[in-house]
């Protein structure tokens, strides 16, 4: 793997089979060739006692000089599931990097209220009021 790959272990022990899934996952990255370096953070900050650990994952991607981050909240207990998510969160946010970097981004029509696209009315002219007006109770012409 030439991808530069760093994993730590946060309040928890390390483990070789959670290191071989990372580096599998991380590997699948490798069709981005752009991609400097990735370091990810394990940790297991919650120990419940009724449900087991709980697991967060912190991925940090360097991409042309940007950083691509993904943090995960610990809310897996399977630590699996939580590898396989921040993953897949990460390579959503590369393409989507890539995509603009590339120029290869949708565009959208203008806004609905964007200044460009008003259209423009003259203002109104006052109307001239008249002297006389009609009262509404009698119908009668009085005065002003």
């Amino acid at each position: 793997m030439t991808l530069p790959l760093r994993i730590f272990f946060l309040d928890m022990s390390p483990s070789d089979a959670i290191e071989a899934k990372v580096r599998e996952r991380a590997e699948k990255l490798e069709r981005f060739s752009e991609i400097e370096s990735c370091d990810v953070w394990i940790s297991s900050p919650h120990r419940h006692h009724r449900h087991g650990p709980i697991y967060g994952l912190r991925v940090l991607l360097r991409v042309r000089g940007e950083n691509v981050v993904v943090d995960l909240q610990p809310e897996e207990d399977d630590v699996s599931v939580a590898i396989r998510q921040a993953f897949d969160a990460a390579r959503r946010q590369l393409e989507d990097e890539l995509r603009r970097q590339t120029g290869r981004v949708k565009a959208h029509p203008r806004a609905y209220l964007d200044p460009s696209t008003l259209r423009r009315v003259p203002p109104r002219i006052p109307k001239v009021s008249s002297s006389r007006r009609t009262s509404r109770v009698t119908g009668k012409k009085t005065m002003a």
